[in-house]
C-alpha cells in the first residue's frame, strides 16, 4: 500500500470481529497501512466526540475509510457507559461533513434464497445521508406551549398548539445542494452499474419538503441524463414512497432503489433482511467529490457481545464486516493504482462466498441454506478462520 485507509474502530461485538478480521483474514496478506481513528463509546466520550470530527476530515484527506459498526447511545446507553451526554449518531456526523450517498446491497450466496421468492437480482438501496431526522431539533412542549414555525424571526407558521396537553415537536432541514448531489450520485450509480434507478417520495402530502426533491431530481434527470439513460438502456422511474415499495415486493429485484433518509435507514434493513440477513448487507458512503466511507449495514450485536463477555460462544456473522474491508481496500488499489491489491479484495470476497456456499457458515445463516452442501454451523471464529484456509 501506497496510502494509508482511514480506519475507523467501533464498539461491541463487531469490535472483537473487526480484530480478527485484521489478525487472520488482512495482515497476513497485506502490508497493511491505517490512519487509526477509534470511534468506541468510551474514546467518544473523552474526546468530546472531537474524534468522529477527525476522522471525517481525514477521509476528505486520503479518500477511502473503513468503519466499525458504533453505538448511537439512547438514555440507558448514557448511564451504562457513564457518558457526560447523550452523543449523536457517528454515522450522522460522517454523512453530514462528506454530504454522501449510502449505497446498500446484499452478498448473495449460492443456496442462501431470498425471502421474497421472486426476488431473483440484487436491490441496491442508495439513501441520501444528509439532513432529515438525522440532523433534527426536538422539543418537548408543555400543555399551553404554542409551535411555530419561523424564519429569519419574521414570518412564522403556526405548527400546534398544546392547549389540550404536552406533546413533542421537531423541525428538520436540508438544502437544494444536497439533493442535487444526491441526484446525481444516484444516476452516475446507475449508469455505472448499467441498472434501472427509481425513487420514491411523499409529494401529494409534503407538498414543499418531499416535491422538492422530486423536482430537483427530474429537473436533472431531464437536464443531464436522459440522453445518457437511453443510450446504457436503462430508465429513471418516480412514483410516491408507498406504491414504489409495492412494486418492489412483486418486482424480480435488479434496479438502484433511492430513498431519502429516514426511508433508507428502514428499508435498506428490510432487503438486507429480505435477502437472508442484515449481516450480509454492504454499504458505501460516496461523497460528490469522490471520497468513500464503507462499513457494513448493521449494528454493534450487542446480545452477542455480552455473552462474549460471559466467555460464551457466539456465532456472529461478519460477512458484511469483511466485505467493508474488501470494498475499501479494492478502491485503495484502484485509486492507487495497485492490481494486486483490488486482486486480493477480489479473492477475499469470493473466498468468504465459496465457504458459505461449501456448507460453512454462521448459525443465523442455517435456517435460510437450501444448498446441496452438508451444513457447518461454525462459530465466529472458526468462520473466520476457514474463509481463511479458503485464502
Amino acid at each position: 500500500m501506497k496510502m494509508p485507509l482511514v480506519e475507523l474502530d467501533g464498539d461491541e461485538m463487531t469490535r472483537i470481529l473487526w480484530q480478527w478480521i485484521k489478525d487472520y483474514l488482512i495482515k497476513p496478506f497485506v502490508n497493511l497501512k491505517t490512519e487509526y481513528y477509534d470511534l468506541g463509546l468510551k474514546n467518544r466520550d473523552e474526546t468530546d466526540d472531537n474524534v468522529t470530527v477527525e476522522a471525517a476530515e481525514a477521509i476528505k484527506k486520503y479518500g477511502v475509510g473503513v468503519k466499525c459498526a458504533t453505538i448511537t447511545p439512547n438514555a440507558d446507553r448514557v448511564t451504562e457507559y457513564s457518558l457526560k451526554r447523550m452523543y449523536k449518531s457517528p454515522n450522522g456526523t460522517l454523512r453530514a461533513a462528506l454530504d454522501g450517498t449510502v449505497f446498500r446491497s446484499p452478498v448473495l450466496c449460492e443456496g442462501i434464497k431470498p425471502l421474497v421468492p421472486n426476488w431473483k437480482k440484487p436491490i441496491i438501496i442508495a439513501r441520501h445521508a444528509y439532513g432529515d431526522i438525522y440532523s433534527c431539533k426536538e422539543y418537548s412542549a408543555k400543555k399551553g406551549d404554542n409551535a411555530e414555525l419561523t424564519i429569519n424571526g419574521d414570518n412564522s407558521i403556526p405548527v400546534f398548539d398544546f392547549e389540550k396537553g404536552p406533546g413533542v415537536v421537531m423541525g428538520m432541514f436540508n438544502t437544494e445542494k444536497s439533493i442535487a448531489s444526491f441526484a446525481r450520485s444516484c444516476m452516475n450509480y446507475a449508469l455505472d452499474k448499467k441498472t434501472d434507478l427509481w425513487f420514491g417520495a411523499k409529494d401529494t402530502i409534503s407538498k414543499i419538503y418531499d416535491h422538492t426533491f422530486k423536482d430537483i431530481f427530474n429537473e436533472i434527470f431531464i437536464k443531464e441524463y436522459s440522453e445518457k439513460f437511453k443510450k446504457a438502456n436503462i430508465e429513471y422511474f418516480y412514483s410516491l414512497i408507498d406504491d414504489i415499495v409495492a412494486r418492489v415486493m412483486r418486482s424480480s429485484g435488479g434496479m438502484i432503489w433511492a430513498c431519502k433518509n429516514y426511508d433508507g435507514d428502514v428499508m435498506s434493513d428490510m432487503v438486507a433482511t429480505a435477502f437472508g440477513s442484515l449481516a450480509m448487507m454492504t454499504s458505501v458512503l460516496v461523497s460528490p467529490d469522490g471520497k468513500f466511507e464503507y462499513e457494513a449495514a448493521h449494528g454493534t450485536v450487542t446480545r452477542h457481545y455480552y455473552k462474549h463477555l460471559k466467555g460464551e460462544e457466539t456465532s456472529t456473522n461478519p460477512v458484511a464486516t469483511i466485505f467493508a474491508w474488501t470494498g475499501a481496500l479494492r478502491k485503495r488499489g484502484e485509486l492507487d493504482k495497485i492490481k494486486a491489491l483490488s486482486d486480493f479484495a477480489d479473492k477475499l470476497e469470493k473466498a468468504t462466498v465459496s465457504t458459505i456456499e461449501s456448507g460453512y457458515m454462521t448459525k443465523d445463516l442455517i435456517p435460510l441454506y437450501s444448498g446441496k452442501a452438508q451444513v457447518s454451523g461454525l462459530n465466529s471464529l472458526q468462520f473466520i478462520e476457514k474463509i481463511a484456509q479458503s485464502l
